[in-house]
């Protein structure tokens, strides 16, 4: 089985989520998962023999989370995290159907203050950025105000300025995206987005832009680690460990890791005989074999960990 991982969440700088100031987080329920929207802030275990998936610390086990939750189950600033209570009276609009007024756009953003997208609204069309477009946001990346045209939203913002990615198409059960994007739906279902894909062995995303789990494929997210998230460090998020490594929860990580701390880094590796840092672990595989064609490339990809 698979070990087991802290739900993905994006942070505000690092995940496509916004970096600036006015940036926050929201918990990433990715489609494949509870929510990779990514999924709850919570600790989640890899489906297949003993990987994790790339979010929240992960447990040995077969259910994926979101990472950036604190011990009391608040959402940690620069995370996307699942917003509390869900949708409700807080979605104005329905990010699939778009079904605002003229020269409008339903996009997501953080209600009340909030430090994450936790909510959903109309705003007015007020540029023709294209997906891959620099894009301004004027009031910060929780703002949901942009120069982005309809059917695109500013990501990865910081000082209000980022990057126009295309908003998902089709519908909440079965989104859509261009062949090279993988659609990030989270945040109770106010945030969803076509992100690039990747491959967490090569991790081929642009910059310092981090390759992390979501669903049955992987996408590139922003780099929240700061000057920690190297392998043994502690961790509570998809996108807090440097680029290569994975948040997995701490038992099924190694004896090596603070056994008081949720999660803890450790390396992606080649299935089935690549090295690992310590010695109690083993290249675990991410995906569990019995689901996927005997040729599929994914079954190379594995994670440190020890072995279930």
């Amino acid at each position: 089985m698979r070990l087991a991982l802290l739900t993905l969440t994006l942070s505000s700088l690092p995940l496509a989520c916004a970096k600036d100031s006015g940036s926050t987080s929201a918990d990433s329920n990715t489609t494949g998962e509870a929510a990779t929207g990514n999924t709850d802030t919570t600790t989640a275990e890899p489906t297949t023999t003993t990987a994790a998936d790339t979010t929240a610390p992960t447990d040995t086990s077969n259910a994926e989370t979101a990472a950036g939750s604190t011990s009391d189950g608040t959402c940690m600033t620069g995370f996307i995290c699942t917003p509390d209570g869900g949708g409700g009276e807080a979605f104005e609009c329905d990010v699939f159907k778009q079904d605002c007024g003229e020269n409008e756009k339903c996009v997501a953003w953080g209600m009340g203050g909030s430090s994450s997208w936790n909510a959903t609204k109309c705003v007015m069309i007020t540029g023709d950025g294209l997906p891959g477009d620099n894009c301004s946001a004027p009031e910060g990346g929780l703002s949901g105000h942009d120069d982005c045209g309809a059917g695109a939203y500013c990501w990865d913002v910081l000082n209000n300025q980022g990057v126009c990615v295309a908003l998902c198409t089709g519908t909440a059960d079965a989104p859509m995206c261009d062949p090279e994007s993988t659609c990030l739906l989270s945040n109770g279902g106010s945030l969803n987005l076509c992100l690039p894909s990747c491959d967490p062995l090569v991790q081929d995303c642009p910059g310092d832009d981090l390759c992390v789990p979501n669903g049955d494929g992987f996408l590139c997210s922003q780099d929240a680690s700061g000057d920690e998230g190297q392998t043994n460090d502690p961790c509570q998020g998809g996108n807090v460990c440097d680029k290569g490594l994975l948040c997995l929860n701490t038992g099924t990580a190694s004896s090596a890791c603070d056994p008081n701390s949720t999660g803890c880094c450790q390396p992606y590796c080649e299935y089935p005989d690549s090295p690992c840092p310590n010695p109690d672990q083993k290249c675990v595989q991410w995906f569990d074999p019995g689901e996927l064609p005997p040729d599929d490339p994914r079954l190379a990809i594995g994670v440190c960990g020890i072995p279930q």
